[in-house]
């Protein structure tokens, strides 16, 4: 399909996407973030996702001049789409980006096809996007330029499930448009395209992905707190459970990215617009966030239980990221657990092997420590099952005091691993 293609967005989603399309064809690469362009220009990929050795073999032009822009005539929109402080849709970058293409739409190019896989709720990208790009530009949807609507399924540090690999679910304003844009995904998604009845269609089948893993994270979440109350081990539990042929393999843990726990938000949003109030998905949310406080009592709880001093007491913890082995620190909800923490009178001790010091001090204020810097105390925070973790457990147990307590939220500690007088608590 002979498109000229640019990308506007380069972060998690963005820029595996542009490399693949890059390996085709030349692609142009823009975004805001004048940093992230001279990083990427050196062939330096801060997210992880992309190797230099990937970068060298795409055509790509990296870009935050618009100008590079205006001879491209299919754009794809992939910048985030967060929630503000109130768990409400915040939809700032993406209508920013709908202001970028409004600016180098040109008059009379009118095959140009702007393409959205930022996750919304259904009816954002005609109802919230279109207008400002016609406002914008002046010109009008469907007539001068055309728009569909793609979700993007990039799974962070996942090199299995890929960009190519996995299926592409595609539509389009009009047949025709649809066409095209499966006609072009199709160059380079190795498992093929999925056409959409509608743009709304797909824009809901993206935003329910996401909260039917929330919901049964949830579930598992309450049956953590019941087992915890009814002193028999969760991972036993499920473990036996697991034994059953259509048992669902999910487990408890703390919910934040930029997936799991915002995507929902971007449902309900939608729905009590409509009239609806979501009884199930806004429950699960309700636990889920409330996860690093019931965590955090548990862990004050079996300290004082243990004779161990609260006040001033120094913990370590181990992870920060919202997922493992990622450097990606987006709406982690280590950070609240870590909060909770220290409002109760503990000093936290925070490393990981991942992120990165200077975005954890800018996001969180939070200063994170090297192994190295990290003394021996009655405590010991798991937090995130980053590989290194679980290949030098024994070296990080060894920061833990003869009769301390491993509090392990990942799973990833065994009875076995511990030295004769600790103690483990799991969730």
């Amino acid at each position: 399909m002979n498109r000229n293609i640019g990308v506007i967005g380069l972060g998690y989603v963005g820029l595996p996407m542009a490399v693949s399309f890059g390996k085709k064809q030349p692609v142009t690469g823009f975004d805001i973030n004048k940093k992230r362009i001279q990083e990427l220009k050196s062939g330096y990929d801060r997210t992880n996702e992309v190797e230099f050795s990937e970068l060298q073999k795409a055509d790509l032009t990296f870009t935050d001049n618009l100008e590079d822009l205006t001879n491209d005539d299919f754009l794809i929109v992939a910048v985030p789409t967060p929630i503000n402080e109130n768990n409400q849709p915040d939809l700032t970058p993406l209508l920013k980006a709908s202001e970028t293409v409004g600016k180098i739409l040109k008059k009379g190019q009118k095959n140009t096809i702007v393409v959205f896989e930022s996750t919304v709720y259904p009816g954002a990208t005609e109802e919230d996007c279109v207008p400002v790009i016609e406002k914008v530009s002046g010109l009008k949807s469907g007539v001068d330029f055309f728009v569909g609507y793609s979700p993007e399924r990039i799974n962070p540090g996942d090199k299995v499930n890929t960009f190519e690999s996995i299926v592409k679910v595609v539509s389009g304003q009009t047949p025709e448009t649809q066409e095209i844009i499966a006609q072009v995904y199709e160059t380079v998604v190795e498992a093929g395209v999925h056409k959409a009845s509608s743009i709304k269609v797909a824009e809901a089948a993206k935003v329910i992905e996401n909260t039917q893993r929330d919901v049964n994270i949830a579930l598992m979440n309450e049956i953590a707190i019941i087992c915890g109350k009814a002193g028999i081990d969760t991972n036993e539990v499920l473990k036996a459970a697991g034994t059953k042929w259509n048992f669902l393999n999910f487990t408890p843990g703390l919910v934040g990215g930029h997936c799991i726990g915002v995507d929902p938000y971007y449902l309900t949003y939608k729905a009590q617009e409509l009239g609806y109030h979501p009884e199930v998905i806004l429950s699960g949310r309700r636990i889920n966030d409330n996860m690093p406080k019931i965590i955090a009592s548990d862990i004050i709880k079996k300290l004082m239980k243990n004779g161990i001093e609260i006040q001033n007491k120094t913990i370590n913890f181990l992870g920060l990221t919202f997922k493992e082995d990622l450097p990606d620190l987006r709406n982690t909800k280590v950070v609240d657990l870590i909060q909770e923490l220290q409002d109760f009178g503990l000093n936290v001790d925070v490393n990981d092997v991942e992120a990165n010091k200077e975005e954890a001090k800018n996001f969180y204020n939070i200063d994170l420590k090297d192994k190295s810097e990290l003394m021996k105390t009655d405590a010991l925070v798991l937090a995130v099952k980053h590989n290194d973790y679980v290949e030098n457990l024994s070296i990080y147990l060894d920061l833990v005091t003869d009769e301390g307590i491993i509090f392990d939220i990942k799973g990833v500690v065994k009875e076995e691993d511990l030295k004769a007088q600790q103690k483990l608590w799991r969730l």
